[in-house]
């Protein structure tokens, strides 16, 4: 090095400076990618991505590789850094070529290509990748021992380097890379994907239409008047039983309406004749596990039971799928009946309405891990069935009860605009 002229040995320097910005770009352009996204472009054919992502299968061999060129190169420019400095200032030059050529390695070859590797990731990996091929074969045996001993010591922590298994997304995470994803997904896009998230964590007990609701036909009630519920009937399935839900026969499917109204001599006997079988379910079956059911069951409809067998509700098909792609019938106004606006700023309230539809209409966040309606809810905060004009906060919500009849609250006035987190 000492026949080397001043010139050259800069040219050196400059070269080496070039290297240790290569080896720091390609190391945090490679950690930067997105692993996704380069496994989509690998599975499309694109030759680049199929080679770097054979190399971040050991990103322990990868990191090796780099760091060692890169330790050598930068070691390599602060002994040029020395001989030029001694040339110029003498033995004390040495302290200050070590000031300076920090400065320029952080500089040049450590945060500026790490900042631009880091914008664009992708275009520094694929445009690293062939290079580090090649180097990865002439400095194999070194690359293999720093590994070995690397990888020896982690081991001695629990930490296996070939255990590669973090990449994997847990649910929370897909949650918050579909929030994130931004104007790449339509926001109702994102909406039905999050749902489809949550269908696991809500279940038939917080869609189902209460017993109390369930539209039926009862064989003890007059002909005509079974006549009249069929000809008005809004639905596709309506439920047959004696006196009461609980002595269930069937369902009658709309199919079967116009040979029920045709019957000569009819009588209300005569709509067992025409029923489906009935379909049960148990209650607390996440609506995952419910959907699935109903598709390899090729059924819509069924009626929710608890441990002892007794009815609690009505759960369909469509109650589902409305969890997951919005509402797309007449619930849409069945909810806005439910809850009124009024002119003071307050809400009235149909206290039967559930907590997830009263939700989903204020964009409230009242909970929904326990009762499963308004009236539940006020019901288990006082521990008592209230009287009309009793006052209440829940969640932050000034709530008054405004009618309770037959041990149910019926109607509640809620004011929004005091709500304040508690």
């Amino acid at each position: 090095m000492e026949t080397l002229s001043t010139g050259t040995l800069f040219i050196f320097l400059g070269i080496l400076l070039l290297l240790s910005a290569f080896f720091s770009s390609s190391e945090t352009g490679m950690m930067s990618l997105n692993r996704y996204r380069l496994r989509h472009q690998a599975k499309q054919g694109n030759n680049k991505a199929k080679r770097v992502s054979e190399m971040l299968k050991r990103p322990d061999k990868l990191l090796g590789l780099i760091l060692l060129g890169n330790n050598i190169v930068n070691i390599l420019a602060s002994a040029i850094a020395t001989v030029i400095a001694i040339r110029f200032w003498g033995e004390g030059g040495i302290f200050a070529a070590t000031l300076m050529l920090t400065f320029v390695v952080l500089i040049f070859a450590e945060v500026t290509p790490k900042t631009l590797a880091a914008l664009f990731p992708e275009k520094i990996a694929f445009f690293a990748a062939p290079t580090l091929n090649f180097l990865a074969s002439i400095f194999y045996p070194a690359v293999k021992l720093i590994n070995f001993l690397s990888n020896g010591i982690l081991r001695m922590f629990g930490v296996k380097p070939e255990d590669n298994s973090g990449d994997q997304l847990s649910q929370d995470e897909l949650r918050s890379v579909v929030n994130e994803a931004g104007a790449l997904i339509p926001s109702r896009h994102q909406h039905m994907l999050l749902s489809i998230l949550d269908l696991e964590k809500v279940s038939v007990d917080d869609i189902m239409v209460p017993r109390n609701e369930i539209a039926g036909i009862d064989l003890d009630d007059d002909i005509e008047f079974i006549f009249e519920q069929i000809r008005n009937s809004i639905h596709t399935r309506l439920l047959v039983f004696r006196e009461d839900v609980d002595q269930v026969q069937g369902f009658l499917h709309a199919r079967n309406f116009g040979r029920v109204l045709e019957t000569e001599d009819p009588k209300p006997e005569d709509l067992l004749e025409h029923l489906d079988p009935i379909y049960y379910v148990p209650q607390g079956t996440p609506l995952h596990t419910q959907l699935m059911k109903f598709q390899r069951k090729r059924d819509r409809v069924g009626l929710v039971v608890d441990e002892y067998g007794d009815i609690e509700g009505l759960v369909t098909l469509d109650d589902i799928l409305e969890e997951i792609v919005g509402d797309f019938t007449t619930e849409i106004s069945a909810i806005n009946k439910e809850v009124q606006p009024q002119q003071d700023g307050s809400l009235l309230v149909d206290a039967t309405i559930t907590i997830r539809d009263l939700n989903r209409s204020t964009k409230w966040q009242l909970p929904t891990e326990g009762p499963k309606t308004l009236n539940g809810l006020i019901t288990e905060h006082l521990e008592a069935i209230p009287q009309s004009g009793t006052c209440v906060r829940l969640h932050g919500y000034p709530m008054e009860v405004l009618q309770v009849k037959d041990n149910l609250i019926k109607s509640v006035r809620i004011i929004p605009n005091l709500y304040q987190v508690q």
